[in-house]
Order: structure tokens, then C-alpha cells, then sequence
């Protein structure tokens, strides 16, 4: 992502979605503005699934991740497709992206149609930004390192979206890698070649979280020493990761070399776990609650939800401070989790922000804060009506 320009846009939001055999949705049409947008109904009744043909707006595998086989309506005929007008910072653009169509059947993959024309998923990054929390989210803190990787990876791509290629090629090489240690094979020049590659791009990777960690903590920081306290607690984010620890006391050329070293003097470690035990796969992005000054995972549940959304909405800044305009923000289920100060204090954000922000709620009530500025919609079974 380039630094803002004065020709950016002002605005990045949908005008109109369109869903067919997605989910629950047989068909479904939204005409909408730059306002918020709320989505009232019961559990099951479609409203993720909604947040989730948006979230498919963007590169990526959507928000939550599934295959896109699994995104079929069932007892449909088969196949997928969500279409949007957005107010992009590149203009007002037609999107298209769907799978199990005719012209898909040989890919594993979503197409997608930016201007009528066929790109790669990835190429909806120059047109769409998204940030979001999810309540699968809420063990983000203590789950898995590869759950936090993911958020820095995300960030990554939304400050440099030309990052997909690097990421691309280490995983190919790794996989790779790893083929051969499963078929026993032992050349050397095999694995130098695929090492070399794994390095190259590893490097790449390690130094745009390194970038991307300092660019959002500079932020925070910022935002901390300008506003004073705050119903989301700012975070305190370190890097914790090979490479990314010898980036910082030596040239990344260097870098390199010792990593490509250090693949083929591990081979046979290797070998023996099936896969590399050292790489940018294995990195994780600690955070830290910064009034308690302690580690996030040791808060509450209250003080972790809140923490998240400090880290989110702060990513969000970040965006609209790097492209000119806010990213789309998808809030599934998360005003209900939150006291009336803090889903004030939430909304206030929203609004300042200037962003498109979807929400979910079961309840109508919850929303009243921001009603006046926003459109509701209420969600029956695949239904929407106004």
C-alpha cells in the first residue's frame, strides 16, 4: 500500500452487494451508503454469513477461512457467486467473486472479476481493505501462535500487498522441502535449491512484519500520548522470531546466508519431524496489556476483548492513514459483549474512523447509540429487509 495521496479517496464502502446460493442466501440484494451498517436478527438466521460474502470483497480467504466449497447453500445447485459496487479509493468499482461455476470447474480456487475483467484474488487488495473481530477471535491472546501470525500477517499485506508473492514462494519451497524428506530423497542439489528459495522469501517475510509491527506500535504510541486513557487499552506488541531478531543486529543479506546455512546443517533434524524447525512459520507476535503492563493473555476475558479492539481499531488508523481511507469493519457479535460505556465509546470510534462498519446484534436496543447514523437492517432466515 502506497503512503496516502491527495487524490485519494475519502470513502471505501459497498453500495450494493449482491449474494446468490451463498450460505443461506438463495438470492439477496442490498442497496446501501457510506454509513454504518447495523444487521438485527436471531442466532442462525444469516448474519455472518453476511459479514462473510463482505469479508470476500478483499484478497484472502475471508474471515472465516473456510474452504469455499463449504460456502455452497445447501440443497442449491451448486456453486456461489457475491457481486458488489464499491466506492473504492481507486473510483466506484465492480466486483465479482464466486466459486463451482462453469468457468471454475478445473480450480480449487474463487474466480474473481475486478471491471469485468478475470484477476487473481490478491489483486482485491488495491481496491478493498478489511479489518474485523470475530468471535473466534476472543482466544487470540492465548490460542495458538499461528492464530497471531495470521493478524500480523494480515496487517503485512494491508501495508504492502505485493508481500503475497514472498509468502507464496516460501510455503511452495517448504512444501517442497518436505515432499523430498518424505520420499526419502537425498540430493543435495535439491535441497539447495529449494533452501535458497525458502531463504530468500523467509527474509522478505521477516522484514515486513518487522515493518509492519513498528509502523502500528508507532501508532498506538501515538494515539496513546495524544488521548490519554481509553476504554480499549492501548497494546504493547513485540516480535518474537529468528529472523526477525537477526534483522535487527545484522544486513538482511546476512540474514539470508545464515538461514540457508543453517537449513542445510538441520536437514536431518528435519527429516526426522517431517518439516522445518526454524522459520518465519514459527514466529509470534506477543502482546502485552500496556496499563497493566503484563502479558495479554494473563487479563480477563472483559480486559482481552477490549485489548482486541484496541489492537483492530488501531489497525484500521493505520490503514486510513497509509491509503486515505478507512478499511470496511466487520464487528460480528461483539457490541452485546460490551458494557454501555465501551459500545459507546465503540460506536464514537466507528464514526470518527468514517468508516463502513458492519455490525451484528440479536437485539435492536443495543444499537440505539448510533441508530441515527446508521442503516439496520433486519436478517430472517436469508431474508433482509429494512
Amino acid at each position: 500500500m502506497c503512503e496516502a495521496s491527495s487524490g485519494a479517496a475519502a470513502r471505501l464502502f459497498v453500495e450494493e452487494l449482491k449474494m446468490t446460493n451463498f450460505r443461506n442466501y438463495e438470492r439477496a440484494t442490498l442497496g446501501l451508503d457510506e454509513r454504518p451498517v447495523v444487521l438485527v436478527g436471531d442466532n442462525g438466521a444469516g448474519k455472518t454469513n453476511l459479514l462473510e460474502a463482505v469479508s470476500l470483497l478483499g484478497a484472502g480467504q475471508g474471515l472465516r477461512g473456510r474452504p469455499y466449497g463449504e460456502l455452497v447453500r445447501k440443497d442449491g445447485p451448486g456453486g456461489w457467486a457475491v457481486a458488489a459496487r464499491v466506492m473504492s479509493t481507486e473510483g466506484e468499482v465492480e466486483i465479482g467473486t464466486g466459486f463451482g461455476l462453469e468457468t471454475a470447474a478445473e480450480t480449487a480456487g474463487r474466480i474473481v472479476r475486478i471491471a469485468g475483467k478475470e484477476h487473481g484474488a490478491g489483486a482485491l487488495a488495491d481496491y478493498v481493505q478489511l479489518v474485523w473481530v470475530i468471535p473466534e477471535m476472543d482466544g487470540l491472546f492465548t490460542g495458538p501462535a499461528s492464530e497471531r501470525r495470521r493478524f500480523l500477517d494480515r496487517l503485512m499485506l494491508a501495508i504492502d500487498s505485493k508481500m503475497r508473492g514472498p509468502r507464496a514462494r516460501f510455503d511452495r519451497a517448504m512444501r517442497q522441502r518436505n515432499r523430498l524428506f518424505q520420499l526419502r530423497e537425498g540430493s543435495p542439489s535439491l535441497f539447495a535449491g529449494l533452501e535458497e528459495q525458502m531463504a530468500e522469501a523467509a527474509v522478505a517475510i521477516a522484514a515486513a512484519r518487522v515493518d509492519a509491527m513498528a509502523r502500528l506500535s508507532a501508532l498506538i504510541e501515538r494515539t496513546r500520548d495524544e488521548r490519554g486513557p481509553s476504554p480499549f487499552p492501548w497494546a504493547l506488541l513485540k516480535l518474537e522470531g529468528m529472523l526477525e531478531a537477526a534483522l535487527a543486529a545484522r544486513p538482511a543479506i546476512e540474514v539470508e546466508d545464515d538461514y540457508v546455512s543453517l537449513l542445510c546443517e538441520t536437514r536431518e533434524r528435519d527429516r526426522l519431524a517431517g518439516r522445518a524447525l526454524a522459520g518465519p512459520h514459527l514466529s509470534d507476535l506477543i502482546v502485552f496489556h500496556g496499563p497493566h503492563n503484563g502479558p495479554a493473555g494473563n487479563c480477563s476475558s472483559g480486559e482481552q476483548k477490549a485489548l482486541l479492539l484496541g489492537l483492530v481499531l488501531a489497525k484500521a488508523r493505520l490503514i486510513r492513514e497509509l491509503s486515505g481511507a478507512s478499511p470496511l469493519v466487520l464487528f460480528d457479535e461483539v457490541a452485546a459483549h460490551l458494557d454501555q460505556a465501551r459500545r459507546v465509546a465503540l460506536f464514537a470510534e466507528i464514526l470518527a474512523l468514517k468508516a463502513q462498519a458492519w455490525m451484528t446484534g440479536t437485539e435492536r436496543e443495543i444499537f440505539a447509540p448510533i441508530a441515527k447514523d446508521a442503516q439496520i437492517w433486519a436478517v430472517n432466515r436469508g431474508m433482509i429487509s429494512a
